[in-house]
């Protein structure tokens, strides 16, 4: 099992930037395909195991970056160009299979954490 904390959130202007991380206080994420949801439900992106592949949901492709050190048992979200309404509550995700756009399919979740675009 994995207990999942994100960081890194917090306030920014649109325009602005932000990288979400996420690690885990036990247990090793190596073996997990790990994902980004907003408000839970909403796909933001995932990264395979490997970090071979990485998927994007339309608003944020070209805008966000998803992308894993293993030997830090980290995963990152580097967002770009933020816009008003990337704003809200980002929930990191482990998969124990391969990754999914759909949210039911995660074993695991950190408890969230804010980002705010405003100006």
């Amino acid at each position: 099992q994995v207990h999942l904390v994100e960081s890194g959130g917090g306030s920014v202007q649109p325009g602005g930037s932000l990288t979400l991380s996420c690690t885990t206080s036990r247990g090793t994420l190596r073996t997990y395909a790990l994902g980004w949801f907003r408000y839970l439900q909403e796909f933001v992106s995932f990264i395979n195991w490997s970090g071979g592949q990485t998927y994007y949901g339309k608003s944020v492709q070209g805008r966000f970056t998803i992308s894993r050190d293993n030997a830090k048992n980290t995963v990152y979200l580097q967002m770009n160009n933020l816009k008003l309404e990337d704003g809200g509550l980002y929930y990191c995700a482990a998969d124990t299979g391969s990754g999914s756009y759909y949210y039911g399919e995660y074993d695991y979740w950190g408890q969230g954490i804010q980002v705010t675009v405003s100006s």
